[in-house]
């Protein structure tokens, strides 16, 4: 495997992980519009995309491939988790 089949291989690795933050930080901000408005919207993104991309890895590592639907479940309920956490307790 060369550099550039190594570099296709991480960025879809961390796709999902990546446009999951970035969808969910855009619904959570059209959803609770006057609770988030202190907090911007890259921030919730990032937070989000960082929780999903760590359960991606753990998901990987524990369950030994990637894509696995639970993997993606937990993906969901760790940015979900990192959203409140950004938007809500962390003020």
């Amino acid at each position: 495997m060369g550099p550039l089949d190594a570099l296709w291989h991480l960025l879809n690795l961390f796709g999902p992980a990546v446009g999951l933050g970035l969808i969910a930080a855009a619904l959570a901000k059209l959803v609770w519009r006057r609770e988030l408005a202190a907090v911007g919207w890259a921030a919730l993104a990032l937070w989000a995309a960082a929780a999903a991309a760590l359960v991606t890895v753990a998901g990987l590592v524990l369950l030994g491939r990637d894509g696995k639907m639970a993997t993606y479940g937990a993906m969901v309920l760790g940015a979900a988790l990192a959203l409140w956490w950004r938007g809500f307790v962390r003020r």
